[in-house]
């Protein structure tokens, strides 16, 4: 088959490698300069690493197979995610460890972790809105701390203002386990993400600066399948309204210290300090060298058209709209398919997208074969 893919993202990349492989043509387009999309990573020579442009990105997941494809196209580090809290003058370990608890309360024990928390919750078995929810389940001292500002500004809308479900999990752990993640494989890909999606595409056809919008009947007409990682409701031109995300501005600054927060990854969780994060690279490349470092400090920021889409807005709103498009995205199957995180309207992390891509590949092999079966 001709199959054209619109985006040079990590979906796109994987869907050329693996349809490339099995003997299909494959033409990506993507309307950045640029290839990788928002894991696009570019070599800083004055600190010494590489900035990760669009946001942090770590990978991690629990399958092997996924990790092994992976480590096909990249050596990876052994990167940790140890996130801290700055809240006013404090800084707190994170995710909510029993080191945290020891910041916090002053206890020692996971007994006496537990029995701390249980005297601060309030017991609440139906709660209505993300901040009663939150105080159910860790009290009202860490959804202060922890939440409360944050989510503030990365939702632009208060906790109370917010399902309960639009959190799904409050991990507080009674160890000392200070990993953000519980994945058992996890790390960086040494020299970037940007050079494993060059891979991905080595002896693909790609143009980039190129508006799949701008002559889309003309794209559709002239290959076999397209493959759509854009926004859906971009592709049926808004028709039934458009679709809520929120985008984030980044702020970066080459310093001229060494070292400038001791960490990869610094959570300001006050709802009056404008920024939710602070990223300092050269600690995702392991590699303190350098006597300059480069930091970003990211803002969230509401969604307009024209600005990059980061988090789907998901409420019952916009997950109406989405199957109203979903649905006539379904009529266009299986010649046009809509895959990621856009093309979807579901906020994927990494391994999620390759593993759906992977599938995804797997079921056209299936599929070329029986309609080749059936042809005799």
């Amino acid at each position: 088959m001709r199959v054209l893919i619109v985006g040079a993202g990590l979906y796109g990349a994987v869907c050329a490698r693996e349809l490339t492989r099995a003997g299909h043509h494959c033409h990506v387009i993507e309307k950045r300069t640029h290839v990788g999309g928002n894991i696009y990573t570019r070599h800083v020579p004055e600190a010494g690493c590489h900035e990760h442009v669009y946001g942090a990105h770590i990978f991690h997941t629990n399958s092997k197979r996924i990790w092994d494809y992976m480590c096909q196209f990249a050596e990876f580090n052994h990167y940790v995610n140890r996130v801290k809290v700055a809240h006013g003058e404090q800084l707190y370990s994170f995710p909510i460890n029993l080191f945290t608890l020891y910041q916090v309360f002053g206890v020692r024990t996971p007994e006496a972790a537990r029995a701390r928390l249980a005297a601060d919750i309030i017991d609440n078995p139906a709660p209505a809105n993300m901040e009663e929810y939150c105080c159910s389940v860790i009290g009202p001292t860490l959804y202060r701390l922890f939440i409360e500002g944050y989510t503030t500004k990365q939702w632009g809308r208060h906790p109370r203002d917010l399902p309960a479900d639009a959190v799904k999990r409050l991990p507080v752990r009674l160890t000392f386990d200070d990993n953000y993640f519980n994945d058992r494989y996890q790390g960086i890909p040494v020299g970037g993400y940007t050079a494993i999606v060059d891979k991905l595409l080595d002896g693909v056809t790609v143009e980039t600066g190129v508006d799949f919008h701008a002559n889309r009947d003309a794209w559709i007409a002239d290959y076999d399948r397209i493959i759509y990682t854009g926004p859906i409701d971009a592709f049926f031109d808004y028709r039934h309204g458009v679709l809520e995300y929120r985008s984030l501005r980044f702020e970066r600054e080459l310093v001229g210290v060494a070292d400038y927060q001791g960490n990869a990854v610094v959570n300001y969780t006050e709802a009056d300090v404008p920024w939710t994060r602070i990223l300092e690279h050269k600690h995702f490349d392991m590699n303190t060298k350098e006597p300059v470092t480069l930091i970003t400090r990211e803002y969230p920021q509401e969604w307009r058209q024209g600005d990059i889409e980061y988090y789907p807005a998901r409420n019952e709103e916009s997950e109406a709209l989405f199957e109203r498009y979903r649905a006539q995205a379904d009529e266009l199957a299986p010649r046009v398919h809509f895959g990621g995180r856009l093309g979807e309207y579901r906020y994927y992390d990494m391994h999620q997208v390759v593993g759906a891509a992977l599938a995804f590949c797997e079921k056209v092999a299936v599929a070329a074969i029986d309609e080749a079966v059936a042809l005799g």
